[in-house]
């Protein structure tokens, strides 16, 4: 069971190119910043947006491939949770559950008693005759997923799912959600804009920059090796790219690193902020990569002060703050810095 979504539309100022494929038994994450186009590709998968051009399919089942065919909403059997869950307020919890199934043409009573069955399986079955307005962000998270399960979707569509939880009651409902998605058997789609979201929930993750996906794998894969700024930032490493020439790495303004593997042709190279040293005077020792720098901003993060460097390659170095305050770090000081090769990691484009 796999969704597989090759999208191509241009909305406004977006221009969405995608293929993106979501297994059955496995959460895939839409990881990316606002604006990527993570929620229009939602859009264009459950229907409220036809596509220029590509197909939309689950199985053998074609939702959407201009010309020639479109589903509309209710005809593709999708489960959505939106990011403000959208419970209609007229409604009881057990009405807005029965909904799913009412709307499938499911005998009212019948459907009540789908809906019951889930609330109780999300231990909410105390608030059947409430309306959504008495219910916390956590409670109304889990009616809308109640909802959307409730009609045995092949595949669910989940849109920012807890952004609208306070911090107290998101690593609960989180945990909660983990658990409700691990017993669903299809294919599920997480829209984030969370790395926590998407490492506590997902098996695959996809990036979504500026309409493209720019990476594509599992969590693992994706975090040993990030092919875009926007990813190690989001894993707080610094990336590099270049070309390699054995031992040698260029990278794209003419510096040059020494690094302790041998590699040809364009490269990426990472290079964890700890492993940044930060010097008063130019330092001696066996790190071969040393050069002067810039400090731009510093930034204390609990026991660790990150600094931003800028000089002939733009670098976070983070180290303790009585390191800092032996070496009375000052933004706009002139310092040097240095990384051994062995610290840094090479992988090809």
């Amino acid at each position: 069971m796999t969704l597989h979504a090759d999208v191509t539309l241009d909305l406004g100022d977006l221009h969405l190119d995608v293929d993106l494929c979501a297994p059955g038994e496995a959460v895939t994450a839409v990881l990316g910043p606002n604006g990527a186009g993570k929620t229009t590709l939602l859009r264009c998968i459950t229907g409220s947006l036809a596509i220029d051009a590509g197909s939309i399919s689950f199985d053998d089942a074609v939702f959407d491939e201009p010309p020639a065919v479109f589903l509309p909403q209710e005809r593709r059997n999708l489960g959505v949770v939106h990011q403000d869950y959208l419970l209609f307020p007229h409604m009881s919890v057990l009405d807005n559950v029965a909904f799913g199934p009412r709307s499938r043409h499911r005998p009212a009573r019948e459907a009540r008693r789908i809906a019951a069955g889930w609330l109780e399986r999300i231990g909410m079955e105390t608030y059947a005759a409430a309306r959504p307005k008495s219910l916390s962000g956590g409670q109304a998270q889990r009616v809308a997923l109640a909802r959307a399960l409730a009609i045995d979707p092949a595949a669910l569509l989940l849109d920012e799912p807890l952004a609208a939880l306070d911090a107290g009651s998101r690593l609960e409902v989180r945990r909660d959600l983990r658990r409700y998605l691990n017993d669903y058997g299809g294919a599920t789609i997480l829209v984030t804009h969370d790395p926590v979201d998407a490492l506590a929930l997902a098996d695959h993750v996809a990036i979504l920059e500026h309409g493209s996906l720019t990476q594509v794998g599992t969590i693992a894969e994706v975090t040993a090796r990030p092919r875009s700024r926007y990813v190690a930032d989001l894993i707080g490493t610094n990336l590099i790219h270049g070309t390699a020439h054995q031992t040698t790495l260029t990278t794209t303004n003419g510096t040059t690193l020494t690094t302790s593997e041998a590699h040809d042709g364009p490269v990426f190279a990472t290079i964890s902020p700890a492993d940044v040293v930060v010097h008063r005077m130019q330092p001696e020792g066996s790190a071969r990569n040393r050069w002067q720098a810039s400090m731009a901003d510093i930034d204390v993060l609990g026991d660790r002060v990150r600094a931003h460097l800028v000089g002939p390659m733009d670098l976070i170095a983070e180290i303790t703050p009585a390191a800092a305050a032996e070496l009375e770090l000052r933004e706009g000081d002139t310092i040097w810095a240095s990384v051994k090769a062995t610290e840094i990691t090479v992988y090809p484009e």
